[in-house]
Parts: C-alpha cells; sequence; structure tokens
C-alpha cells in the first residue's frame, strides 16, 4: 500500500516507478510523539525534515509574552516542514497535536532527490507552494471572513486534504482539534470557537461529536465558507 506522502505527492502529478520508490525511502528513521510534544523546537536548526504518517500535528509561532499562533495543521501525508532543507533556524516551532508517527527524512537525502530527480523536486517544491497558498487563505480569512465563515473554510479545507490522502469516510472525518487549538488558529477566543461551532450544527451544517466532524450539508458549508479547493493543487497535470 501506497504511503500518505506518496498518496498525496500522485495528487500532483504522475510519478515514475522509479520517482515512487525514492519517495518511499524518504525515511531515515520513524519516531512516536505524545500529544502536545515538540517535535521541533522554534529557534533549532534541524538536519531533516519530517513528514506526519499518522496523527496530526501544528507548525506553531511562540511569542515573548508565551501566547502562540498556530500556523499551520497536518496530517498523514503532509511534509511539515520540508522548507527547513534551507530556511535555518527555525522560526516557529512543529507540536504533536495528537499522538502522531513522524519519519524523519535526513536533509542529506533530499539535496541527493535535488540533485538526481528534478521532477520529482518540482513537486517537492510545489509542497511548499501549496503551503504558502494555504497561509494566503488563512490570512484572507483573518482579515475578511467572520468567525463562522473561518470555522467553515478550515472544516472543509482539512475535508479535501483528508480525502487527497484516503482518510475520509465520504463527508466525514476525524477532526481531533480542542476549542482551545482552534481559538489559536482562527484568531478568536475560545468562547467565539464554541458559539461559531453551535451556529454550523444548529443551522443543519455540520456535526462535531467525539473527535469526528460529519459535514451534512456541504453546498452550504462551502458557500458559507466561500471555500474553492484550487489554492490545494490537487489536480493532476504536467509539473
Amino acid at each position: 500500500m501506497a504511503s500518505p506522502l506518496l498518496l498525496k505527492l500522485q495528487k500532483h502529478d504522475l510519478l515514475s516507478a522509479e520517482e515512487q520508490a525514492v519517495v518511499e525511502a524518504l525515511r531515515s528513521a520513524v519516531r512516536d510523539f505524545a500529544p502536545g510534544e515538540t517535535i521541533v523546537r522554534q529557534g533549532d536548526r534541524p538536519g531533516f525534515s519530517s513528514v506526519v504518517q499518522s496523527g496530526w500535528a501544528a507548525r506553531v509561532k511562540f511569542l515573548a509574552d508565551g501566547q502562540r499562533a498556530v500556523s499551520a495543521l497536518h496530517l498523514a501525508g503532509d511534509f511539515v516542514d520540508l522548507h527547513a532543507l534551507l530556511l535555518k533556524p527555525m522560526d516557529h516551532a512543529v507540536v504533536a497535536v495528537t499522538a502522531c508517527r513522524i519519519a524523519m527524512v535526513q536533509h542529506d537525502q533530499l539535496k541527493l532527490v535535488t540533485d538526481r530527480y528534478p521532477h520529482l523536486t518540482r513537486i517537492l517544491w510545489l509542497e511548499t507552494l501549496v503551503d504558502a497558498a494555504i497561509h494566503r487563505e488563512w490570512i484572507a480569512g483573518l482579515g475578511r471572513r467572520s468567525a463562522a465563515s473561518r470555522l467553515a473554510h478550515l472544516v472543509c479545507e482539512m475535508l479535501a486534504r483528508a480525502q487527497a490522502v484516503g482518510l475520509a469516510d465520504g463527508l466525514s472525518y476525524d477532526f481531533p482539534v480542542t476549542q482551545a487549538l482552534l481559538a489559536d488558529v482562527l484568531g478568536i477566543t475560545k468562547v467565539h470557537v464554541n458559539r461559531s461551532l453551535q451556529e454550523l450544527r444548529q443551522t443543519g451544517l455540520l456535526q462535531f461529536e467525539g473527535g469526528r466532524i460529519t459535514i451534512t450539508n456541504w453546498d452550504r458549508l462551502a458557500a458559507l465558507a466561500d471555500f474553492d479547493p484550487a489554492y490545494l493543487n490537487l489536480t493532476s497535470e504536467p509539473r
């Protein structure tokens, strides 16, 4: 069975058998992390980049006064910090949201890929560009969308990303995020998170029970979110 990383990369473009084998070999060590455990510390200069094999992780920026802002959520198949190959030191931390398994890919391995496999290098480059596109969507939400619309957009985005790696069952998927973490993602208070969840539930757009979301009216939820998945680049075409 293909790894989540390979499934995700193949959503962007066809990979040759040799390229697929290279992707599947991209790991030097695998480590399990507990919820809340730091995978990479802010300010570190890691010699590896992390791929989520299972569970959820987050990119977190810690401020001088102890507050935090969550700049990204990651699930299986995501290269959490591929940019760490070139950007040093890390200007943010990577933290386990749930129990998660991380494959650590040494930067020497990635440099060999860039030297020998130009097409695969472009696909990995695209992964960092999609990260930037997600950041732009989140920034647009912070500046222009209501709290309920921001939450709806996140729910739609994470469904599309879960579907891409086989982690969704129709319109239902695991969403193991606390209201405190959602507040840090959406830039609102926990009270506003709770109110927004209640609004989406009471208007019949979704159900959220036991850490799992089921979207009950996709069209209305996507309309509220103004969601267009094009920025995720989940269509296969020559790159």
